[in-house]
């Protein structure tokens, strides 16, 4: 008699029979193989590269003061007005040196700039993870045309594992309901193959990283 079963029925028996029978691991040991080759260079210089790479810019800092100096030179050259910052931690930078800006969400509709902190920074593909797990919230860090992120160099990790378990030892069980990567500024290409840039999300994206 002449065998009519079907392949898609072949391939769900095979399935069926492999779910019916326990086996060992094949691969116990492959999250621990290393998936990127051993590199000598410090993480900030790969992230520097990453970053810059996806149209991301890239400062260092020495300290509070060179921080403030570059961002009023910035300011100044873009003619920034409306610069937004809801985290208690950076506006007592601010307000420590009299740098003027928006600490609540009053004319929200016409910030120029956000400036939050980050929750990591990722040297493999030069990201910055961030959550709302601190009071810039959602908004702060999509809706300016400008996000500009302060970061410290015990945030630099080299994957997002690594940065998972920085939130995680932040956090514990609490943790944030938003947690997302940003790779340089929003883009998009979906009309007519044209990359442009700030499609969905700030036009420029500015990482100022200091020691700490």
């Amino acid at each position: 008699m002449r065998d009519i079963t079907t392949s898609k029925e072949k391939l769900l028996k095979k399935i069926r029979k492999a779910l019916l029978e326990k086996r060992d691991n094949p691969y116990p040991q492959l999250e621990d193989l290393p998936l990127y080759p051993a590199t000598e260079e410090m993480p900030e210089v790969i992230f520097a590269e990453q970053f810059t790479n996806v149209a991301g810019q890239f400062v260092f800092c020495e300290d509070e003061l060179q921080f403030i100096e570059n961002l009023l030179t910035l300011a100044e050259e873009r003619k920034w007005h409306k610069i937004y910052c809801w985290e208690p931690k950076l506006q007592e930078i601010l307000n420590q040196f009299e740098y003027p800006h928006y600490e609540t969400d009053k004319d929200f509709e016409q910030a120029e700039v956000g400036f939050t902190l980050c929750e990591a920074l990722i040297a493999r593909n030069g990201s910055i993870l961030l959550s709302n797990g601190n009071m810039a919230g959602r908004r702060l860090s999509i809706y300016p045309s400008v996000h500009i992120v302060l970061a410290y160099t015990s945030q630099m990790v080299m994957d997002l594992k690594d940065g998972f378990k920085l939130i995680k030892a932040k956090y514990g069980n609490q943790l944030p309901s938003m947690i997302s990567t940003v790779t340089g500024p929003s883009r998009t290409a979906d009309i007519e193959k044209t990359l442009v840039l700030g499609a969905h999300g700030p036009k420029e994206l500015f990482v100022f990283m200091m020691e700490g």
